[in-house]
């Protein structure tokens, strides 16, 4: 996929595309009718491999025929119905509601945009645990409201921005481990398939119901939960999980921006052809990278502010506009996630950091950022040591506890 509205966007593959939902969807039918057939509730000639049954080159007559029901779940239940046997169209869907194979299919889509974002955060944690490590003694001028105020090293700012990442990857691996699948029916009560088995004679009619709900959420590697139609926390949690991570990226990006300025020019994002260009300032070499994610960073809480709003308008036993609002805001986001997330990936990979550079700014400024360090000396009327480089305070254990927290995480998450 391309979009010419959001450059990058092809880094995202198919993620969260509409062939990608509508595989899912597919593999939601395909698991339920098979749970249907496991409990003893429909016959085995019933079952039914639908892999193939609908495609992606379904998906302009699937996205027409929406419009009429709402969603593309009903259209999608019409056409495997019309493509499969007797056996099969009778009892593809039964007991489902639209919204159960919706919403599985959303959190489906959105685990593989979480898979890959774990992907890039790791490959982060690791540029930036090396880049930490790495300037650990690197001095540099401290900025605090755009001023020079006093000395730190790149390693501690390194640091910083690990640990932000850190804190959001373990959001996403917790948004991930909980991934629930939706499997409740009309008002989530799965009241088709326990009179199914109550009509089967089936002892116990209720556990068979949930039981059918089990292997079938089992079948697709989510997590077993009471229906959550209306209680919308498993897509808020990932939706903030993926805010959170456009906040670190874009963190480390306004501060790639601000020292890649010509002035300052202590930091510089990786060279590629073409990379940084400007249609009329051959002299130019933007800091691309870093503006796109900050794009990122920008638009994403806006997005994550949509999916609570959906949730907090989310009524009765099934919502009004509210779930419908849910779909594409997710899609934006996730797929804006991934796209920063490899931008973020390479920018720090590549990162060119100019310690001569830093040192210059720094003994420039040697005079104003050891100011505090006098007052602290004419405090306790002792000796001052004017040297910047020597003021660093406890740089070196924020960098080598941000690196160790980053070994842990690595370690935990392989």
């Amino acid at each position: 996929m391309t979009d010419l509205f959001w450059p990058g966007d092809e880094r995202a593959g198919e993620l969260m595309s509409e062939a990608a939902l509508l595989e899912a969807m597919v593999r939601v039918e395909a698991a339920w009718l098979d749970a249907l057939v496991d409990a003893g509730l429909a016959p085995a000639a019933g079952d039914s491999d639908l892999t193939a049954v609908v495609t992606a080159a379904d998906v302009d007559v699937l996205a027409r025929a929406a419009e009429s029901g709402g969603n593309p779940v009903i259209p999608l239940v019409q056409m495997l119905r019309s493509r499969v046997g007797i056996d099969a169209a009778r009892w593809l869907h039964r007991g489902l509601t639209s919204q159960d194979v919706l919403d599985t299919a959303l959190v489906l889509a959105v685990r593989d945009v979480l898979d890959r974002l774990l992907d890039e955060l790791r490959s982060q944690v690791i540029a930036l645990s090396i880049l930490a490590e790495r300037h650990a003694a690197t001095p540099m001028v401290g900025r605090t409201l755009t001023q020079h105020a006093v000395p730190t090293t790149f390693g501690a700012v390194a640091a910083a921005w690990l640990d932000g990442i850190i804190d959001a990857a373990e959001l996403v691996v917790d948004a991930r481990t909980l991934l629930p699948a939706q499997l409740g029916g009309a008002v989530g009560t799965l009241a088709a398939t326990t009179e199914l088995a109550a009509l089967r004679e089936l002892p116990d009619p209720a556990f068979v119901a949930s039981e059918v709900a089990t292997i079938a959420g089992e079948t697709l590697g989510l997590r077993v939960h009471r229906p959550w139609h209306t209680a919308r926390v498993p897509l808020t949690r990932t939706a903030d999980a993926l805010v959170t991570c456009t906040d670190a990226w874009g963190h480390v990006a306004t501060d790639v921006a601000t020292l890649s300025r010509t002035e300052i020019a202590e930091l510089a994002e990786p060279a590629g052809t073409g990379r940084g260009g400007s249609s009329t300032m051959p002299h130019k070499h933007n800091p691309v990278l870093s503006v796109l994610v900050r794009r990122a960073a920008l638009a994403a809480p806006a997005l994550g502010s949509t999916m609570h709003l959906a949730s907090a308008l989310t009524g009765d036993q099934r919502p009004d506009g509210a779930w419908h609002t849910e779909w594409s805001t997710l899609r934006t986001l996730g797929r804006r996630a991934v796209v920063a997330a490899s931008q973020t990936t390479e920018l720090l990979q590549g990162l060119h950091v100019d310690a001569e550079r830093m040192a210059a700014t720094l003994a420039s400024s040697a005079e104003d950022v050891v100011a505090e360090r006098l007052g602290v000396a004419e405090l306790l009327d002792a000796p001052f040591d004017p040297d910047p480089a020597t003021y660093l305070g406890i740089t070196i254990d924020l960098v080598a506890g941000a690196v160790e927290r980053g070994h842990t995480f690595l370690e935990e998450n392989a």
